[in-house]
Protein backbone atom coordinates (compact mmCIF):
# COMPACT_ATOMS: atom_id res chain seq x y z
CA UNK A 1 0.00 0.00 0.00
CA UNK A 2 1.04 3.96 -0.48
CA UNK A 3 1.54 6.06 1.65
CA UNK A 4 -0.97 8.25 0.44
CA UNK A 5 -3.58 5.65 -0.77
CA UNK A 6 -7.05 7.32 -1.30
CA UNK A 7 -5.90 10.64 -0.75
CA UNK A 8 -6.36 14.01 -3.11
CA UNK A 9 -3.55 16.46 -3.51
CA UNK A 10 -3.86 19.86 -4.97
CA UNK A 11 0.04 20.46 -5.89
CA UNK A 12 0.37 24.36 -7.47
CA UNK A 13 3.26 25.49 -9.44
CA UNK A 14 2.86 21.58 -10.43
CA UNK A 15 4.01 22.39 -14.38
CA UNK A 16 7.46 21.78 -13.47
CA UNK A 17 10.54 22.00 -10.45
CA UNK A 18 9.64 21.09 -7.45
CA UNK A 19 5.87 20.63 -8.15
CA UNK A 20 6.04 18.43 -10.82
CA UNK A 21 8.33 15.96 -9.16
CA UNK A 22 6.09 16.13 -5.94
CA UNK A 23 3.18 15.17 -8.18
CA UNK A 24 4.63 12.37 -9.67
CA UNK A 25 6.10 10.87 -6.30
CA UNK A 26 2.44 11.51 -4.63
CA UNK A 27 0.50 9.87 -7.46
CA UNK A 28 3.03 6.18 -7.21
CA UNK A 29 2.34 6.70 -3.46
CA UNK A 30 -1.60 6.24 -3.79
CA UNK A 31 -2.93 9.93 -4.40
CA UNK A 32 -4.62 11.45 -7.00
CA UNK A 33 -3.40 15.02 -7.67
CA UNK A 34 -4.92 18.47 -9.03
CA UNK A 35 -2.23 20.29 -10.89
CA UNK A 36 -2.33 24.01 -11.08
CA UNK A 37 -0.62 25.52 -13.97
CA UNK A 38 0.25 29.65 -14.67
CA UNK A 39 1.65 29.35 -17.70
CA UNK A 40 3.61 26.01 -19.22
CA UNK A 41 0.62 24.10 -20.14
CA UNK A 42 2.97 21.60 -22.22
CA UNK A 43 4.59 20.88 -18.65
CA UNK A 44 1.17 20.68 -16.97
CA UNK A 45 0.47 18.32 -19.43
CA UNK A 46 3.68 16.32 -18.83
CA UNK A 47 2.71 16.23 -15.16
CA UNK A 48 -0.37 14.81 -15.87
CA UNK A 49 1.33 12.00 -18.07
CA UNK A 50 3.30 10.80 -15.03
CA UNK A 51 0.14 11.13 -12.70
CA UNK A 52 -1.53 8.80 -15.25
CA UNK A 53 1.30 6.78 -15.74
CA UNK A 54 1.22 6.00 -11.85
CA UNK A 55 -2.63 4.48 -11.88
CA UNK A 56 -4.07 7.22 -10.67
CA UNK A 57 -6.32 10.33 -11.27
CA UNK A 58 -5.03 13.97 -12.49
CA UNK A 59 -6.75 17.05 -13.32
CA UNK A 60 -5.21 20.50 -14.60
CA UNK A 61 -6.50 23.43 -13.55
CA UNK A 62 -5.41 26.84 -14.98
CA UNK A 63 -4.96 30.52 -12.28
CA UNK A 64 -3.02 33.40 -11.71
CA UNK A 65 -2.65 32.99 -7.71
CA UNK A 66 -1.70 36.35 -7.19
CA UNK A 67 -5.39 37.25 -7.83
CA UNK A 68 -8.08 36.04 -5.28
CA UNK A 69 -10.62 35.86 -8.10
CA UNK A 70 -8.77 33.05 -9.53
CA UNK A 71 -7.49 31.29 -6.75
CA UNK A 72 -11.16 30.65 -5.62
CA UNK A 73 -12.28 29.70 -9.43
CA UNK A 74 -9.45 27.01 -8.87
CA UNK A 75 -10.43 25.74 -5.68
CA UNK A 76 -14.16 25.72 -7.09
CA UNK A 77 -12.83 22.99 -10.19
CA UNK A 78 -10.42 21.19 -8.38
CA UNK A 79 -13.40 20.17 -6.10
CA UNK A 80 -16.07 20.22 -8.94
CA UNK A 81 -13.66 17.51 -10.33
CA UNK A 82 -12.32 15.58 -7.22
CA UNK A 83 -15.08 16.64 -4.71
CA UNK A 84 -12.98 16.60 -2.01
CA UNK A 85 -9.29 17.65 -1.23
CA UNK A 86 -6.38 16.41 1.99
CA UNK A 87 -3.40 17.79 1.09
CA UNK A 88 -2.64 21.25 -0.32
CA UNK A 89 1.42 21.79 -1.57
CA UNK A 90 2.08 25.52 -2.28
CA UNK A 91 5.11 24.76 -4.78
CA UNK A 92 4.24 28.12 -7.04
CA UNK A 93 6.76 31.03 -6.70
CA UNK A 94 8.32 33.71 -8.74
CA UNK A 95 12.26 34.04 -8.10
CA UNK A 96 14.38 37.04 -7.01
CA UNK A 97 14.59 39.96 -10.02
CA UNK A 98 18.50 40.66 -9.20
CA UNK A 99 17.65 43.77 -8.24
CA UNK A 100 18.96 45.84 -5.16
CA UNK A 101 16.14 47.71 -3.21
CA UNK A 102 17.62 51.14 -4.35
CA UNK A 103 16.69 50.60 -7.79
CA UNK A 104 13.85 48.08 -7.20
CA UNK A 105 10.33 49.17 -8.64
CA UNK A 106 7.30 48.98 -6.63
CA UNK A 107 5.74 46.70 -9.78
CA UNK A 108 8.76 43.79 -9.55
CA UNK A 109 8.17 44.18 -5.37
CA UNK A 110 4.61 43.71 -5.97
CA UNK A 111 4.84 40.50 -7.90
CA UNK A 112 7.05 38.71 -5.48
CA UNK A 113 4.78 39.19 -2.48
CA UNK A 114 1.36 38.42 -4.42
CA UNK A 115 2.33 35.38 -5.92
CA UNK A 116 4.72 34.08 -3.45
CA UNK A 117 2.65 35.45 0.07
CA UNK A 118 -0.71 36.32 -1.33
CA UNK A 119 -1.03 33.43 -3.32
CA UNK A 120 -0.62 30.89 -0.82
CA UNK A 121 -2.40 33.06 1.80
CA UNK A 122 -5.42 32.73 -0.36
CA UNK A 123 -5.05 29.20 -1.44
CA UNK A 124 -4.08 27.95 2.41
CA UNK A 125 -7.45 30.15 3.63
CA UNK A 126 -9.70 28.35 0.66
CA UNK A 127 -8.77 25.04 1.71
CA UNK A 128 -9.02 25.90 5.48
CA UNK A 129 -12.62 26.46 4.83
CA UNK A 130 -12.85 23.48 2.72
CA UNK A 131 -11.19 20.85 5.86
CA UNK A 132 -13.01 22.44 8.18
CA UNK A 133 -16.19 21.83 6.52
CA UNK A 134 -15.31 18.34 6.62
CA UNK A 135 -14.30 17.68 10.19
CA UNK A 136 -10.99 18.60 10.20
CA UNK A 137 -7.79 17.35 9.81
CA UNK A 138 -5.68 17.67 6.58
CA UNK A 139 -2.17 18.73 5.48
CA UNK A 140 -0.31 21.85 4.24
CA UNK A 141 3.17 22.35 2.96
CA UNK A 142 4.52 25.39 2.32
CA UNK A 143 7.69 25.65 -0.15
CA UNK A 144 9.83 28.32 1.26
CA UNK A 145 13.44 28.79 0.65
CA UNK A 146 16.95 28.92 2.69
CA UNK A 147 16.28 32.58 1.65
CA UNK A 148 13.27 32.38 4.01
CA UNK A 149 16.61 32.81 6.87
CA UNK A 150 19.66 33.88 4.86
CA UNK A 151 19.63 36.77 2.66
CA UNK A 152 21.17 37.18 -0.48
CA UNK A 153 21.81 40.59 -2.29
CA UNK A 154 19.58 41.78 -4.84
CA UNK A 155 16.70 39.44 -3.49
CA UNK A 156 15.03 41.79 -1.19
CA UNK A 157 11.72 40.63 -2.91
CA UNK A 158 12.21 36.82 -2.45
CA UNK A 159 13.47 36.84 1.01
CA UNK A 160 11.16 39.40 2.16
CA UNK A 161 8.32 36.97 0.47
CA UNK A 162 9.65 33.85 1.69
CA UNK A 163 10.15 34.97 5.21
CA UNK A 164 6.63 36.10 5.23
CA UNK A 165 5.30 32.43 3.78
CA UNK A 166 7.68 30.85 6.80
CA UNK A 167 5.85 33.00 9.41
CA UNK A 168 2.32 31.99 7.95
CA UNK A 169 3.02 28.93 8.28
CA UNK A 170 4.26 28.50 11.81
CA UNK A 171 1.14 31.18 12.47
CA UNK A 172 -1.25 28.55 10.99
CA UNK A 173 0.92 25.61 12.95
CA UNK A 174 -1.08 27.10 15.99
CA UNK A 175 -4.46 28.35 14.78
CA UNK A 176 -5.25 24.90 13.39
CA UNK A 177 -3.97 22.47 15.61
CA UNK A 178 -7.51 21.78 17.24
CA UNK A 179 -8.60 20.71 13.65
CA UNK A 180 -5.52 18.70 13.26
CA UNK A 181 -4.10 20.06 10.11
CA UNK A 182 -0.58 20.07 10.31
CA UNK A 183 1.29 22.93 8.22
CA UNK A 184 5.11 22.66 7.71
CA UNK A 185 7.36 24.03 5.59
CA UNK A 186 10.19 22.83 2.90
CA UNK A 187 12.81 24.83 2.12
CA UNK A 188 15.24 23.90 -0.33
CA UNK A 189 18.39 25.32 -1.12
CA UNK A 190 19.92 25.01 -4.83
CA UNK A 191 17.49 22.65 -7.01
CA UNK A 192 18.24 21.49 -10.72
CA UNK A 193 14.67 23.38 -11.66
CA UNK A 194 13.64 26.28 -14.49
CA UNK A 195 14.51 28.61 -11.45
CA UNK A 196 18.44 27.39 -12.04
CA UNK A 197 18.43 27.21 -15.40
CA UNK A 198 21.83 27.60 -16.56
CA UNK A 199 23.04 25.28 -14.11
CA UNK A 200 20.66 22.22 -15.42
CA UNK A 201 22.02 23.54 -18.96
CA UNK A 202 25.75 23.99 -17.91
CA UNK A 203 27.78 21.11 -16.22
CA UNK A 204 30.54 24.00 -15.82
CA UNK A 205 28.51 26.56 -14.65
CA UNK A 206 26.54 23.82 -12.29
CA UNK A 207 30.12 22.88 -11.07
CA UNK A 208 31.11 26.44 -9.44
CA UNK A 209 27.66 27.31 -8.22
CA UNK A 210 27.68 24.37 -5.78
CA UNK A 211 31.47 25.40 -4.17
CA UNK A 212 29.50 27.09 -1.46
CA UNK A 213 27.41 23.93 -0.67
CA UNK A 214 29.04 21.18 1.43
CA UNK A 215 27.73 18.35 -0.44
CA UNK A 216 29.07 19.92 -3.77
CA UNK A 217 26.18 19.25 -5.31
CA UNK A 218 22.34 20.69 -6.15
CA UNK A 219 19.20 18.85 -5.46
CA UNK A 220 17.33 16.94 -7.58
CA UNK A 221 13.06 17.86 -8.05
CA UNK A 222 12.78 14.46 -6.35
CA UNK A 223 14.43 14.56 -3.22
CA UNK A 224 12.15 17.80 -2.10
CA UNK A 225 9.14 15.80 -3.30
CA UNK A 226 10.35 12.44 -1.36
CA UNK A 227 10.28 15.16 2.24
CA UNK A 228 6.92 16.40 0.84
CA UNK A 229 5.90 12.99 1.02
CA UNK A 230 6.59 12.31 4.50
CA UNK A 231 4.91 15.32 5.57
CA UNK A 232 1.48 14.53 3.76
CA UNK A 233 1.51 11.34 5.05
CA UNK A 234 0.00 10.01 8.44
CA UNK A 235 3.98 9.31 9.72
CA UNK A 236 4.25 12.86 10.18
CA UNK A 237 0.66 13.29 12.50
CA UNK A 238 2.91 15.05 15.27
CA UNK A 239 4.82 17.18 13.03
CA UNK A 240 3.38 20.90 12.68
CA UNK A 241 5.40 24.09 12.41
CA UNK A 242 7.95 23.02 11.86
CA UNK A 243 10.46 23.79 8.64
CA UNK A 244 12.99 21.30 7.22
CA UNK A 245 15.92 22.67 5.48
CA UNK A 246 17.14 20.56 2.33
CA UNK A 247 20.35 22.17 1.43
CA UNK A 248 23.50 19.97 1.29
CA UNK A 249 24.47 21.75 4.18
CA UNK A 250 24.27 25.61 2.49
CA UNK A 251 22.93 27.24 5.99
CA UNK A 252 25.68 25.72 7.66
CA UNK A 253 28.58 26.91 5.56
CA UNK A 254 27.36 30.30 5.74
CA UNK A 255 30.18 31.95 8.47
CA UNK A 256 33.16 30.19 6.91
CA UNK A 257 35.97 31.91 5.90
CA UNK A 258 34.81 35.09 8.09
Amino acid sequence: MGKLDGKIALITGADSGIGQATAAVFATEGADVVIHVHEDREGAQETLRRVEQAGRRGTIVQADLSQESDAERMFDEALAAMTSLDILMNSAGVDASGTEVGDLTTEVWDRAIRTNVYGPFFCCRRFIRHRREMGGKGKIINITSVHDTIPRAGAADYDASKGALLNLTRTLALELAPLRINVNNIGPGMVLTPFNQEAVDDPQAREEQVQSIPWKRAAEPEEIGKLALYLASDDADYVTGATYYIDGGLMQNQGQGA
